[in-house]
């Protein structure tokens, strides 16, 4: 069996040392290098706290350190300043990005769209790896067809970089494939304090929370003739992501092509 060779950016992260571990279970799967700003020299299993595995972490990504692993996948957890570079060097290398970090934007998306057709190597983007967010935003965006009216809620811990989350706007723009943009609320409503409605997106309004002891949460409700429907996904810990990042790795190796969501991994 032919085992994917997997290099890991932001090893020493959270994240990424929950895909450490997650990558040394696999029997598919093989570790063939980590890279991070910190511990450098050090073997990741160390700092992902198993036992040694004779990967030590490296510096700054580049194409030979990638070249040299032979790496097939790199499934990155840096943040949005690295992950663009990093996958453009992945992609350079003919190495498949699997990219984790939300906070990309269209134009920063579309560059790695033209140069994964320029070089023919394949990536794939999510702004959510739970499987549930997945199937959250599927029934999110059914229920829209018969509830219009619609605000999306997103909590998160108070470290995380932006707002609103990537999983409230794929959640959003899949809404807005199915429901026309609308006025919501009194059309002379007006904020005494600006922001008290939240941003909006085609009439629906996404309101986003930062606090500490949070992971990652969201809420959809929506609001009909005596009636509300909630749908809402809880992710208790960052194992959550782990069988949608495994789901990926083994889906992505082989694309020659961007893929956004993972959504186009479920059946």
């Amino acid at each position: 069996m032919k085992k994917i060779r997997v290099f890991v950016a932001g090893a020493s992260g959270k994240m990424g040392q929950e895909v450490i571990r997650s990558i040394l279970k696999e029997d598919d799967l093989l570790l063939v290098g980590a890279s991070d700003t910190r511990h450098q020299g050090m073997d990741v299993g160390f700092v992902a706290g198993t036992q040694r595995v004779g990967v030590d972490i490296t510096g700054p990504l580049d194409i030979d350190t990638l070249r040299s692993a032979k790496a097939d996948v790199l499934v990155d957890f840096t943040n949005p300043q690295s992950v663009l570079k990093n996958s453009k060097t992945a992609i350079l290398a003919g190495v498949v990005p699997v990219i984790g970090t939300t906070g990309l934007d269209e134009a920063e998306i579309s560059e790695i769209r033209v140069l994964v057709e320029k070089e023919n190597v394949g990536a794939f983007l999510a702004p959510n790896f739970s499987i549930g967010a997945i199937l959250m935003m599927r029934f999110a965006k059914e229920s829209a067809k018969y509830f219009p009216h619609v605000d999306i809620i997103e909590l998160h811990h108070d470290q995380k970089l932006d707002a609103p989350s990537g999983t409230a706007l794929k959640t959003a723009e899949g809404i807005l494939e199915v429901r026309e943009p609308m006025v919501q609320g009194h059309p002379n409503e007006y904020e005494k304090i600006p922001g008290a409605r939240g941003a909006d997106l085609g009439g629906i309004h996404i309101h986003s929370v930062r606090l500490p002891g949070l992971i990652a949460h969201q809420e959809v409700l929506f609001g009909g003739l005596g009636q509300s429907l909630s749908i809402r996904h809880d992710a208790f810990s960052r194992e959550t992501y782990m069988p949608g990042i495994i789901l990926s790795i083994r889906k992505s190796y082989e694309l020659t092509e961007l893929i956004v969501g993972l959504d186009n991994f479920l059946d």
